[in-house]
């Protein structure tokens, strides 16, 4: 069988596990660094026990630490029709007028989303949101398009162009907590189902490996010689879509947006042998995905700043590009558009087999069995996720968004 053929039959099934309710964390932890940290050293096939707020024990000075600054929104919207049925509007992502999330929610009067829609059968004609705002009763008309692949395009109008969208879904809309918590959003999500370092609106699930991290331990790394750095990625409710084909070839990846901005590029390239550590997936797929980027500009290849699912399996002159040649090629092409950031959108899926470029390390969670992320780690760790997985079932640690963490090296 050929590499590529290998690739597309990898089984889902190789990727399973018993995951018991008792173990999967519907609550976060008391305080955010008093997590449980899981290190395993893939050289020494060792596991240590620790906890999160030792994170700079395990690290190396100048080693460059990236962050995902994505923000989640308040995407969730329950609304109630003229009969009083109970209708939910999750929010994914803005369309129109401008697909930038930071366009979508500066903006006033109007803008369409696609969302995701609950008892979509009730919803027969626009709906009134009536939305609280400090000194007045905002009034905002939803207008629901015709369904596309289980989603709808929804119009939202509101009737004070003094405020915007980002104002008012932040004062009626919920944090929409991940699928497998199942209970309702509480006050506390609001505050920990969010990271300390969140900045840019755009995602509607946490970058969760972040959710360990305090301002207090940020300095502290810092301080102990580690150099920390921003990306964003805008996470979409594709990252909870299950694997239902029996080999991976047969499934989609969901499509993100990302941001990379031209200081941090050049730092990279200023300090191009340093390891490289990415706080969760999401960071992963961004810095491997900025590499195909790169290199699809060194070679002149067709839409570089749309990153597909299979391309860097398929062309293996991308993987012959060295980091180098992929990074400068991105500041060449900055420094030709009197551009500061890079801006793409990736369908990267990372299996065990990937040749990583640019991450030598990563700090996430514990994710869903028969899962695109379990299939990251496998990356990182090879079969010993399932030792790792087994180990962790056996001593007590806490699974999924809310639950510990593992730093892979």
């Amino acid at each position: 069988m050929n590499e590529k053929d290998y690739n597309r039959n990898i089984s889902i099934d190789d990727f399973d596990y018993q995951l018991s309710d008792e173990r999967i964390a519907y609550y976060p932890a008391k305080h955010r660094d008093e997590s449980k940290l899981l290190v395993f050293k893939s050289k020494e096939h060792e596991i240590i026990d620790s906890e999160f707020r030792y994170l700079p024990n395990f690290l190396e000075k100048n080693d460059i630490l990236v962050f995902n600054d994505s923000k989640v929104i308040h995407a969730r919207l329950l609304v109630h029709n003229d009969t009083g049925a109970a209708i939910e509007i999750f929010c994914l992502e803005p369309l129109q007028p401008s697909d930038d999330p930071a366009i979508a929610f500066a903006l006033t009067k109007n803008v369409t989303w696609k969302c995701m829609v609950g008892n979509a059968k009730k919803w027969k004609r626009p709906l009134t949101i009536n939305v609280q705002l400090e000194n007045k009763i905002l009034k905002v008309r939803a207008e629901r398009g015709e369904a596309e692949n289980a989603t709808f395009e929804v119009t939202f109008t509101w009737d004070d162009d003094s405020v915007t969208f980002a104002e008012w879904i932040e004062c009626y809309g919920k944090i929409p907590l991940p699928p497998y918590i199942h209970r309702t959003t509480e006050e506390i999500d609001t505050e920990r189902y969010q990271t300390v370092y969140a900045h840019y609106d755009g995602s509607v699930a946490a970058p969760t490996a972040g959710l360990h991290f305090t301002k207090e331990l940020i300095e502290n790394l810092k301080n102990s010689g580690v150099s920390l750095h921003y990306v964003t990625l805008h996470v979409g409710a594709g990252t909870f879509k299950p694997v239902t084909s029996a080999s991976i070839g047969e499934h989609f990846m969901h499509d993100e947006k990302i941001f990379i901005t031209k200081s941090f590029l050049k730092y990279l390239l200023s300090n191009i042998d340093n390891r490289i550590i990415a706080v969760g997936t999401t960071v992963t797929r961004t810095l491997e995905s900025m590499f195909i980027i790169g290199a699809k500009l060194f070679l002149n290849l067709d839409n570089p700043f749309e990153v597909q699912q299979w391309e860097f399996y398929d062309n293996s002159e991308l993987r012959e590009i060295t980091k180098k040649q992929s990074f400068s090629a991105i500041m060449n092409y900055l420094e030709q558009n009197n551009a500061d950031t890079i801006i793409a959108s990736t369908k990267l899926i990372i299996l065990p087999t990937y040749q990583r470029k640019v991450v030598g390390g990563i700090i996430t969670n514990f994710h869903q069995p028969k899962s695109t992320l379990l299939l990251l780690i496998s990356n990182f760790v090879g079969e010993n996720w399932r030792n790792i997985y087994t180990y962790a079932m056996n001593n007590d640690y806490r699974f999924l968004s809310y639950g510990d963490a593992n730093l892979y090296l």
